[in-house]
């Protein structure tokens, strides 16, 4: 798209027009009252959020990947939040991948820029990774035209992955095809075009509720304790791991605490150990036979 003048993340706000002329609390009164638009423009976009959602859960179910794809800002956050999921939820880190175009350098500055102009480098990433029919394959473009996402998107359709896109732009010439489109409508920015601050809050939370709610579904989360995963790896999550096996299993401290130490650090473990009185072994093959979900294991 050679003339993106028209789109919503390209036009001037009429709010902060003078902005340099105003003092600091008036630039931040305008920022926390458009920050309140990223808000209601994610929640304007929830049914298509679910869409997306049921289908990563449906491809990581099947042993398939996510893969994000973006530039820039967009490729930014993506790179956040695939890097988040596997220290959060336990997951094997090749399960949700950030393909950032052009990379990142050691400082984690973009490597290339001008790669984001590339539709054949985001169709030959695509065709790299081998995408099947398993893999969800989220273009990620706050202002909708980058053709290195464009290029993914097609790529993926043609090896029969699930698509998703997600912008900030009302529906334009050439925009791709795929299974869901996610369009949360920020507008024009406070500074004009810079789509790090509402498009990107808006990004940010669509992100997070992507994978949140999927890994709540794949059975990472009981109740909205975080039982999966290690939490051997400092003081502080070693301590919620102990309180969590408290909280579901009533145990006192110096009974859960032991306990988690029995089950390696294990949560789910620690406390099937605990409610059913099994060691690590037979609580591994309990959770297996119900898909890692505790609470099928539990039995309420």
């Amino acid at each position: 798209m050679k003339n993106r003048a028209s789109l919503l993340t390209e036009q001037r706000l009429a709010a902060s027009r003078g902005l340099d002329a105003m003092s600091t609390e008036q630039v931040l009164a305008i920022m926390n009252e458009q920050d309140a638009v990223a808000v209601a423009a994610v929640a304007a976009e929830r049914a298509a959020v679910a869409r997306a959602v049921d289908l990563v859960v449906e491809g990581l179910r099947a042993g398939g990947r996510l893969f994000y794809v973006g530039a820039g800002t967009s490729g930014g956050l993506a790179v956040l939040d695939a890097a988040e999921v596997p220290v959060t939820y336990g997951t094997d880190p090749d399960r949700v991948q950030a393909i950032f175009a052009g990379g990142l350098d050691m400082r984690g500055q973009f490597a290339d820029v001008s790669a984001e102009d590339s539709f054949e480098a985001g169709e030959k990433v695509i065709e790299e990774r081998g995408t099947d029919s398993n893999d969800v394959v989220m273009g990620i473009a706050a202002g909708g035209t980058t053709p290195f996402v464009h290029g993914a998107l097609h790529a993926a359709n043609r090896r029969g992955a699930k698509t998703v896109f997600l912008c900030c732009v009302q529906p334009f010439p050439g925009e791709p095809n795929v299974d869901v489109i996610i369009r949360p409508l920020t507008g024009p920015e406070v500074v004009t075009g810079s789509t790090r601050l509402k498009a990107g809050t808006a990004t940010k939370l669509v992100l997070n509720a992507i994978t949140t709610t999927a890994m709540v579904r794949l059975g990472k989360v009981y109740d909205n304790l975080l039982v999966d995963g290690q939490v051997s790896g400092c003081s502080k999550t070693w301590d919620r791991g102990v309180r969590m096996v408290i909280d579901v299993t009533g145990a006192e401290y110096d009974v859960a605490e032991p306990q988690l130490r029995r089950a390696d650090g294990r949560v789910k473990h620690a406390i099937l150990m605990q409610l059913r009185r099994l060691d690590a072994a037979e609580a591994d093959l309990l959770l297996a036979e119900h898909g890692g979900n505790l609470r099928a294991c539990i039995g309420d």
